[in-house]
């Protein structure tokens, strides 16, 4: 008895043409027509096997499911995009509170900002420096607790002149016993601008440059 060979035709049947620019990748409509084909056009004398039959079934399964895990991956990409978008338009001229030391200063009102405070001290201070490094006052805030502790300059000099408008340093201190300790300083800033894309949202900050957006404290003052 004569075999029935429909392998070559089967494949013939979805063989690309060099001088075409289709997909070359199959689909699972493509997986299943060929698994479809093999079955009717497989050798009466030697049937396909069982366990090869089964592992055919499993590659089809599992074809079909990095498809839907693909869809539902770009689906979730194309949402994260569009909020982080829109998150990123109520934010632009808005100000937050980092992590900084330097901070852009409006002079003609009170400038408030806080400092980190990991153990209770007898005397808390914080230092004003201009953008030459010099100083020009220090705002004593005596003893305080342990916490975030707020701090507010007037704008004024050491001798009650009101100070030029511009980039100031705030360094923060705190009295131990007969050591002095340096504490981190949260200050405010103006968001000029948001940059989209890459692992995180980037904040164009006024004076600071590009700041992460996991690195803001509070949103809004």
């Amino acid at each position: 008895m004569s075999t029935v060979s429909g392998t070559n035709s089967v494949l013939d049947q979805y063989q690309i043409k060099q001088d075409t620019k289709q997909n070359k990748d199959l689909g699972k409509n493509e997986f299943l027509n060929l698994l479809v084909a093999q079955l009717n056009n497989q050798n009466p004398l030697e049937p396909q096997g069982n366990g090869e039959f089964i592992a055919q079934l499993a590659q089809f399964s599992s074809l079909e499911g990095i498809q839907q895990l693909n869809s539902s991956v770009s689906s979730m990409m194309s949402s994260f995009q569009s909020s982080q978008a829109l998150q990123a338009s109520s934010l632009v001229g808005r100000k937050v509170i980092v992590p900084s030391e330097k901070a852009v200063v409006d002079t003609s009102e009170s400038f408030k900002a806080s400092t980190v405070l990991p153990v209770s001290s007898s005397n808390v201070y914080v230092n004003v420096y201009d953008n030459s490094g010099s100083l020009v006052t220090r705002i004593n805030l005596g003893e305080q607790a342990a916490g975030n502790v707020s701090f507010i300059w007037d704008g004024k000099d050491s001798s009650g002149n009101i100070a030029p408008p511009g980039t100031y340093k705030f360094e923060a201190q705190a009295t131990y016993g007969s050591e002095t300790k340096g504490l981190y300083t949260m200050l405010p800033a103006n968001v000029d601008s948001v940059t989209l894309g890459g692992k995180e949202l980037m904040l164009n900050l006024a004076g600071l440059g590009n700041v992460p957006l996991s690195q803001v404290q509070v949103i809004g003052q």
